[in-house]
């Protein structure tokens, strides 16, 4: 009987908790979870800080781009043979 009385305090203090650290979410007109991401950190940009995560991706998108165009000479050799 003790057991299931504990329970269900946990189950009650857990509902508050979550319900407490949900009210900004829930109640507010266009509710959203916070963005912590240093991207939307408004001070951040303004110092010209940006995430590593979304440098580096650009940087590759930048890389493949260069790849892509890129010309690719053909050794001598390789040409020789096949005639």
């Amino acid at each position: 009987m003790e057991t299931l009385k504990l329970v269900l305090i946990a189950i009650g203090l857990m509902t508050f908790v979550v319900l407490g650290l949900a009210t900004q979410i829930l109640f507010k007109k266009e509710g959203k979870f916070p963005n912590y991401h240093i991207g939307g950190n408004k001070h951040m940009k303004e110092r010209g800080i940006s995430c590593a995560q979304s440098y580096d991706k650009i940087e590759q998108a930048k890389a493949r781009k260069e790849l892509r165009f890129k010309q690719i000479a053909l050794d001598e050799t390789e040409t020789e043979s096949y005639c």
